[in-house]
């Protein structure tokens, strides 16, 4: 007796779907498993990796290319390894002079300070009062300079150096040799190994007497 159901003709289209098949990329390999198989029962070899000849010339040239482009790329990298160097040094000089700038503006106040506080024990007990809170001020300012390598340097009684004393004045003395730093009337101050404001001094030399004396010495010898 014949189903009623209205599907019960129909069949499965998983069902019409042969064993045999099977998705594109497995035919793929299948097939290419297969060749290999029938040229390898057939003797046939399989494809060999093309080979090139070059003659000694050519392999010559090339090597020299190669050599060639390491020179360039080593060159290339040596240049820009100096230029990263040279710019930081720039770049740290740079700094550097600008804080140099700021610290010389900045010791103009620091002297005026000094100065006005030599003559405090001329003045009242009040006066000394309020000195001595701007003498613990002004250690504080030479505290810090001195953590950031800024420090004076002693010049009276050393021999006149021009790079690093400006001198104002000559005075004629016999209580000194002749170039030595008498009078100290700016301080001067280095910071690390450079002088960043020399002192302004004024340096001994052989009184006018004492050379006139030699002077007729000399006269007298020749005679």
């Amino acid at each position: 007796m014949a189903s009623d159901h209205p599907h019960s003709n129909k069949k499965d289209p998983h069902q019409e779907m042969s064993s045999d098949s099977k998705p594109l990329d497995e035919q793929t390999n299948l097939s290419a498993e297969e060749n290999a198989k029938t040229s390898s029962s057939q003797g046939i070899p399989p494809p060999s990796p093309k080979t090139i000849t070059i003659t000694d010339v050519e392999l010559g040239k090339l090597k020299k290319d190669l050599q060639e482009c390491q020179d360039k790329y080593l060159r290339s990298l040596a240049e820009s390894e100096n230029a990263r160097k040279r710019l930081q040094k720039e770049k740290q000089e740079m700094i550097q002079y600008a804080t140099q700038n700021i610290i010389v503006d900045f010791l103009h106040p620091i002297d005026h300070m000094e100065n006005a506080l030599k003559f405090t024990q001329q003045m009242s007990d009040e006066v000394k009062h309020w000195a001595a809170g701007f003498q613990m001020i002004l250690a504080q300012f030479k505290d810090i300079l001195a953590s950031n390598g800024v420090k004076p340097f002693v010049s009276e009684g050393q021999p006149f150096d021009p790079h690093r004393h400006e001198a104002i004045e000559s005075v004629a003395t016999e209580g000194f040799p002749p170039g030595i730093v008498i009078e100290e009337s700016l301080r001067g101050y280095s910071m690390g190994d450079k002088i960043i404001r020399p002192s302004r001094v004024k340096v001994s030399k052989a009184p006018s007497t004492i050379a006139s004396k030699e002077k007729n010495e000399s006269k007298e010898e020749q005679n």
